[in-house]
């Protein structure tokens, strides 16, 4: 497999707060070859250079907000670009930003927008989904609206392979879909009763916090999940994908994000990556 794995260091946000430095060093001694990042928890972009350098870790990736985008997009681009990140993503879509809001053509507008800055800044923009994406809207997914409509010059995909399968989807199937477009692919594996719609993002901080109780739906390591892996990981090569990049919102019932995150590691050697 030509594919790197990298950590979407969302994943141990709260060890990162709490030790920024050994944390980094922790995902590396795990085997990962590279990181996405959610923030910077107050270092500056040199301090982070210089420690995923001493690591040989790849600054692979940054979600950076939309509004953080809009409020100061030159100063984003000048810090990841100290940092060596080759993409920017749009991590979530604000609901005014929505077709339900009214105002879609305008968001698509602004996320082209973003896309050319960020290109003649020597960055590709990539847009990460969650479910929501998968409401149509005259008759189409309005992710693939989001594709259609914004160049591919302009916007790649990161696909997040769970919100995928929750938005009622085939992960491997709409990779293939988007084959040529997706240099990374967030591998995600959860555990879900039926077809759960409400009450998830409960689970990822973004409405009111619940405990994940494995009852209904839950966040699990890779491969330790519903998702069929492998399978995923062969369309992630049949699109192109240089990177999979392992994202766990919440670690599993029992667990640290540390340790699911080393589940994760630890699976995808089973599956011929990393060393």
């Amino acid at each position: 497999m030509k594919m790197k794995t990298g950590l979407q260091l969302y994943t141990v946000r709260e060890d990162l707060a709490a030790d920024f430095e050994g944390t980094i060093r922790a995902v590396a001694a795990m085997g990962y070859e590279g990181v996405e990042f959610a923030g910077l928890y107050g270092r500056s972009a040199k301090e982070v250079r210089e420690l995923t350098d001493e690591l040989g870790i790849i600054p692979i990736s940054a979600h950076v907000s939309l509004a953080e985008m809009l409020e100061d997009l030159d100063g984003a681009l000048k810090t990841y670009k100290e940092i060596g990140c080759e993409y920017l993503v749009v991590p979530y879509l604000p609901e005014e930003y929505r077709p339900e809001a009214g105002n879609f053509e305008e968001t698509l507008k602004i996320i082209a927008y973003i896309g050319e800055k960020v290109n003649e800044a020597g960055f590709k923009l990539l847009y990460h989904n969650h479910d929501f994406e998968f409401t149509k809207i005259d008759g189409e997914y309005y992710l693939d609206t989001l594709y259609r409509r914004i160049p591919a010059e302009l916007l790649q995909t990161e696909l997040d392979t769970c919100w995928v399968n929750v938005g009622g989807e085939d992960p491997a199937a709409y990779l293939r879909k988007y084959a040529g477009r997706a240099p990374i692919v967030h591998l995600k594996d959860f555990f879900m009763r039926g077809r759960q719609k409400e009450g998830l993002y409960e689970l990822i901080g973004i409405d009111k916090k619940v405990e994940d109780k494995g009852e209904n739906f839950g966040f699990r390591p890779v491969g330790h999940g519903m998702q069929n892996v492998p399978e995923i990981l062969n369309a992630s090569i049949e699109a192109g994908a240089a990177w999979v990049i392992v994202e766990q919102d919440r670690p599993a019932p029992g667990q640290t994000a540390m340790e699911s995150a080393k589940l994760s590691a630890d699976y995808l050697k089973t599956q011929g990556l990393m060393a």
